[in-house]
């Protein structure tokens, strides 16, 4: 799947959950956050990462703290836009800690996947629908056990959960990410 189509994938599912969500204020898996802040964070360290990287500037959108849904569909619209722009097959993506890369991959690499993980958390913290693809959940979690080490040590990630070894592909993710799917 090309990056265009995974993010259009990826955040269209994000997109329902943002339109279907009432309470901004609802506590998210992740400490101290709230629905709100999930939002949040996905909005504001995409345009730094690609500018820094890339020097590609996303235009701003609403306020999240105004309009959630409005600042997203905005965010995630600019985001779209230069996945599907052909000209964006030509940039690149240089940062001191990935190295060098398509900016395409980048983006799908560390920004869509983000996204992806980010699902199951609003959609806990709003009570929507939590279920992620399998297949997507079993290929990440492959992807990142042999960076456990380096995962954890970022700061990105939670202390690793415990749960049963035959745990399906989603309940093994999001605990190898720090979540308790259990709970």
């Amino acid at each position: 799947m090309s990056s265009a189509a995974e993010h259009r994938e990826t955040a269209g599912r994000f997109t329902g959950l943002v339109r279907g969500t009432t309470d901004w204020s609802a506590p998210a898996p992740c400490a101290g956050w709230t629905a709100r802040d999930v939002v949040r964070h996905l909005i504001e360290w995409l345009p730094g990462f690609v500018s820094s990287g890339a020097g590609v500037t996303l235009p701003a959108g609403p306020s999240v703290d105004d309009d959630p849904v409005g600042a997203w569909v905005a965010h995630t619209d600019a985001v779209q836009a230069l996945l599907d722009d052909p000209a964006s097959a030509e940039i690149h993506f240089a940062n001191q800690h990935t190295g060098r890369m398509p900016l395409r991959a980048a983006i799908a690499t560390f920004y869509t996947s983000d996204v992806f993980l980010h699902t199951w958390d609003l959609a806990r913290a709003t009570g929507q629908d939590e279920r992620l693809d399998p297949r997507r959940c079993a290929d990440m979690l492959a992807g990142m056990l042999p960076m456990d080490a380096a995962l954890r040590s970022s700061g990105h990630y939670g202390p690793r959960v415990e749960v049963p070894d035959d745990a399906e592909p989603q309940t093994r993710l999001l605990a190898f990410i720090g979540r308790d799917p259990l709970a």
